[in-house]
C-alpha cells in the first residue's frame, strides 16, 4: 500500500466535501476507513490521518498566502 497515494486521494476527497471533513475532524479514524474500504492496523491509520492533517494544513496555508499575495497586487 502506498501511504503517500493514500494521503493524497484522501485530502482531495475531504477538500472537495466539507461535510466530509467536519466528519474526519471529529472521528478520522472511522472517515479514513471508509474513504479507503478497509480496516487498516491502528499505526498505519495514525500514520495516514497524521499525513492527511499536515497536508489538509499546508494547503490552507497556501491559500492563504495566496490570498496575502492578492493584497499586495501580487499573484
Amino acid at each position: 500500500m502506498d501511504i503517500k497515494e493514500k494521503i493524497e486521494s484522501v485530502v482531495k476527497k475531504l477538500l472537495d466535501d466539507k461535510k466530509l471533513l467536519e466528519k474526519f475532524e471529529k472521528n478520522p479514524v472511522k472517515v479514513i476507513e471508509e474513504l479507503l474500504g478497509v480496516d487498516l492496523p491502528d499505526d498505519l491509520v495514525e500514520k495516514i490521518i497524521d499525513g492527511v492533517k499536515a497536508k489538509i494544513s499546508l494547503d490552507k496555508v497556501g491559500d492563504a498566502l495566496e490570498a496575502l499575495g492578492g493584497l499586495f497586487g501580487k499573484k
